[in-house]
């Protein structure tokens, strides 16, 4: 059997919840969601929704609770830090209905961190250990205070450069399934030129997701047309007829990576 067999193909899912007021207030810029769904994908985890939302708890509550029956996998970014503003590890405890705590070993983390410090470690730093009932800790060697894990949603910090930390020691914990394989052409021609076609096309190749991105450059209008699939036999052949498609409208393009 072909090792492209689609019974073969597994595909595991993910979504990602950007919490904080100050990313939808547009006073922070996020650069976290790039960073996940990159590598994710290294791995064969393909991010399928991302949602921003505020410091309210019953959104959190109702996130984390839609996600985590829908997706394999749920990452949250922000909300874990040591203000009154912080409550994304409550409102996950309170999603899955468990209670919360200081956490042993979280609290032996951080009054190490902070004694080595010669920082006080005050009530308002004790909250970055309370953890829901039943989550295992993820290690931050960043800035030490931990995210956590319950079941399938992956708690993190909204700092890129703590996430980024984090997520080396998560990526081992997950499951991939199939890659997702692209191929990337560029023509000069308008986007509008090709719509039609590139319409016929995704109808007869339901498994391959075909886009158009429209470009601009020295005052060449053209489109790169990007066809991407878990099948690499059916992404072949949407990308012959592509071809096709292109030379009837006198145009080849260039293939890029």
């Amino acid at each position: 059997m072909s090792s492209d067999s689609h019974s073969d193909l597994k595909l595991v899912t993910a979504a990602m919840l950007v919490i904080g007021d100050e990313i939808l207030s547009g006073r922070t810029q996020d650069k976290n969601v790039s960073f996940v769904a990159t590598a994710l994908g290294e791995i064969g985890i393909q991010l399928r929704e991302v949602r921003i939302i505020p410091d309210v708890e019953q959104e959190i509550v109702d996130a984390i609770n839609h996600f985590r029956k829908k997706y394999d996998y749920v990452f949250t970014s922000g909300g874990i830090g040591p203000t009154h503003d912080d409550i994304t590890a409550d409102s996950v405890a309170a999603a899955f209905g468990v209670g919360i705590d200081h956490h042993p070993e979280a609290m032996e983390i951080l009054t190490r961190h902070y004694e080595t410090s010669g920082i006080e470690f005050n009530d308002a730093r004790k909250r970055m250990a309370r953890i829901p009932d039943g989550a295992d800790l993820i290690e931050n060697p960043v800035s030490k205070a931990p995210g956590f894990r319950l079941e399938n949603v992956f708690v993190m910090a909204g700092v890129p450069s703590i996430l980024q930390a984090m997520m080396a020691g998560v990526l081992p914990l997950l499951s991939g399934g199939a890659r997702m394989i692209s191929r990337t052409i560029g023509v000069p021609l308008a986007e509008g030129k090709v719509a039609q076609d590139l319409g016929l096309l995704q109808d007869k190749y339901p498994e391959v997701s075909i886009g158009s991105y429209p470009y601009f450059r020295q005052g060449e209008v053209g489109t790169n047309l990007v066809l991407r699939s878990i099948h690499g036999d059916k992404l072949d052949a949407a990308f012959s007829d592509l071809r096709v498609i292109l030379d009837g409208l006198g145009v080849t393009g260039t293939e890029t990576t």
